[in-house]
């Protein structure tokens, strides 16, 4: 199943995000984590140090390599280059999974040692000084919604991505990519605020969104969260000395997160078990075909030369089954 996790900067998202990303691992569960923001902070969250967090590679920088495998040997798609962030699988297109090894991973993705089994990470990659003036933020996500339209996921499968801050994901698609959405909200009008945004855009496309209350420090706090989102309110989480470790550069083996916070982390992991188990895959395909044509007509006709309109195969609709790998 595909997890965002989304807030306000400072809201302490990448932190849960991180913590359970953590408690999937811990769970014996195959992870996918996608570093999704370019205040690139996941790694850092997950254990590694400044060099390795560094080092990850940025699937911006491998976009062609992307498009061509994802491709395949689709009819309908003339050439990568005509190959947009919205573009659709079909038949003949790759798909990713997440139990697999595939060129994708091994030019993007890493593994993350964690004290109960590993994590394979994957990032943007962060703005560069070449970006400056001349690139959106945009630009650098566009790999991973790509990768996301094409990554079909199974039961006890999870792909965790840290969004970025605020509500700038509704810009394309990717928001209804997700079978869960956890807001990270803190106690304050500013900490609901970005709640709103997503509510009100998500209403039209059944996006199942969830909040987590954050720097929760007592009764009062919790009862400002229920009043500002109602049931929407799954978990509430408050200071954690385990996390001051890990912020610290010292983290405790994970078994030591304080027993509350491990149960916070397991309501969330049912949540999600709980709307993944309720996909319409019908749904999920047609409402990526939707944004493709909308991205499509304003702008991406006029980029590539090409009626993109074209490239989607009205036949084909992505299913769990094809979450096995296939036969080389």
């Amino acid at each position: 199943m595909k997890i965002a996790f989304v807030g306000k900067g400072g809201s302490g998202k990448t932190t849960l995000s991180s913590l359970f990303i953590r408690h999937l691992a811990a769970n014996e569960a195959a992870v996918v984590a996608v570093d999704a923001d370019i205040n690139q902070h996941l790694g850092a969250a997950l254990g590694l140090d400044e060099v390795q967090a560094a080092a990850l590679p940025a699937m911006g920088a491998h976009l062609p390599l992307i498009k061509d495998y994802l491709r395949g040997s689709n009819p309908r798609i003339a050439s990568a280059d005509s190959m947009i962030k919205t573009t659709p699988p079909g038949e003949g297109s790759r798909l990713l999974r997440v139990r697999e090894d595939n060129p994708v991973y091994d030019a993007c993705a890493r593994t993350v040692h964690l004290d109960d089994g590993d994590v394979r990470l994957m990032a943007t990659g962060p703005f560069t000084e070449s970006d400056l003036g001349v690139a959106c933020y945009h630009s650098k996500v566009g790999a991973v919604e790509l990768c996301l339209n094409h990554l079909v996921d199974g039961v006890d499968e999870y792909v965790v991505v840290d969004m970025t801050a605020g509500s700038d994901s509704f810009a394309s698609g990717m928001f209804t990519r997700f079978d869960m959405t956890f807001l990270v909200a803190e106690p304050t009008r500013k900490g609901v605020s970005v709640y709103r945004q997503y509510k009100e855009y998500a209403r039209d496309f059944g996006v199942a969104l969830r909040v987590i209350g954050n720097k929760v420090q007592g009764p009062d706090d919790v009862e400002f969260l229920r009043a500002e989102v109602g049931d929407d309110l799954l978990v509430t989480v408050g200071h954690s000395d385990w996390v001051r470790g890990m912020e610290k550069g010292r983290p405790s083996r994970f078994e030591l997160l304080e027993v509350d916070n491990r149960m916070a982390l397991q309501a969330l992991q049912d949540a999600a078990d709980d709307s993944y188990a309720h996909r319409d895959w019908e749904r999920y395909t047609r409402q990526m075909v939707h944004f493709h044509l909308r991205n499509a007509e304003s702008w991406g006709n006029a980029k590539t030369g090409v009626d993109l309109a074209a490239q989607v195969d009205p036949g084909f609709v992505l299913d769990e089954a094809l979450a096995v790998p296939q036969p080389s």
